[in-house]
């Protein structure tokens, strides 16, 4: 993805969703939290759209889930960019045995302080390796406010994160989706949630931004949960839930 590569010219398949899920979800531990908005988000859904009203019976009682660690899971996604769920996943074990805590809660102090020539050892490019000290960096010195995320707007995390090196709007709004677990998010860069409007919506006629946006907005104030079901669509395998 680079710090601002558009997620459609770095995943043009209908993948985006199990990659997403992989680069949130890989470096978590077991404990699963569900969204307590769920039921009634499908119930809402379901009376208002009727692809959503077909749709969503599908998938029984699947649901999106969140695990881990902000940072952990922040650092999992850089390291996920431009490679495959596979190849990212043998350079994070490698990474985590560098000393940087438990596989599934990393720490960034010790992260910022390890030698370049020691991460770049592991696998990582010079790139990511300049990304995860600036990830770090900001987490260390508390330039990023974890604890005060539950009273921020998505926007307001979104515009923090961003400023973070490697970091794109893409990859903060799958953050607050799969991590946060936020509602109203309509992730409008990715490939996958347009590919799945086209498909359910126009019949699989390319779609534009505006009707996009057009479609999504009928969702609110649940455009996550409708978003996850389009994905689920594409590819039923219970990624990020």
């Amino acid at each position: 993805m680079g710090a601002r590569l558009s997620p459609a010219a770095k995943r043009p398949t209908p993948d985006t969703m199990s990659d997403a899920a992989a680069a949130m979800d890989a470096g978590a531990p077991v404990a699963l939290v569900t969204p307590d908005y769920w039921d009634e988000a499908c119930q809402y859904l379901a009376r208002r759209d009727r692809v959503m009203n077909k749709l969503i019976p599908r998938f029984g009682t699947a649901r999106l889930r969140s695990r881990g660690d902000a940072f952990t899971t922040l650092a999992r996604s850089i390291v996920g960019q431009q490679v495959s769920v596979k190849a990212a996943q043998s350079v994070w074990e490698r990474v985590v045995g560098l000393g940087l805590g438990e596989r599934h809660h990393i720490d960034p102090v010790v992260l910022a302080g390890l030698p370049v020539e020691t991460m770049r050892a592991a696998g990582l490019s010079v790139r990511k390796v300049e990304y995860l000290r600036d990830l770090a960096r900001h987490f260390a010195e508390g330039c990023v406010h974890e604890t005060d995320w539950g009273s921020m707007g998505d926007e307001a995390i979104i515009e923090e994160l961003v400023a973070i090196r490697g970091i794109g709007r893409w990859t903060a709004e799958m953050f607050l989706i799969f991590y946060l677990m936020r509602p109203n998010v309509l992730p409008l860069d990715d490939a996958g949630l347009i590919r799945g409007i086209s498909l359910n919506y126009f019949s699989g006629e390319p779609v534009s931004r505006a009707e996009a946006r057009e479609v999504g907005d009928a969702w609110a104030p649940y455009r996550s949960v409708a978003t996850w079901y389009l994905w689920r669509s594409l590819d039923p395998q219970p990624a990020g839930g």
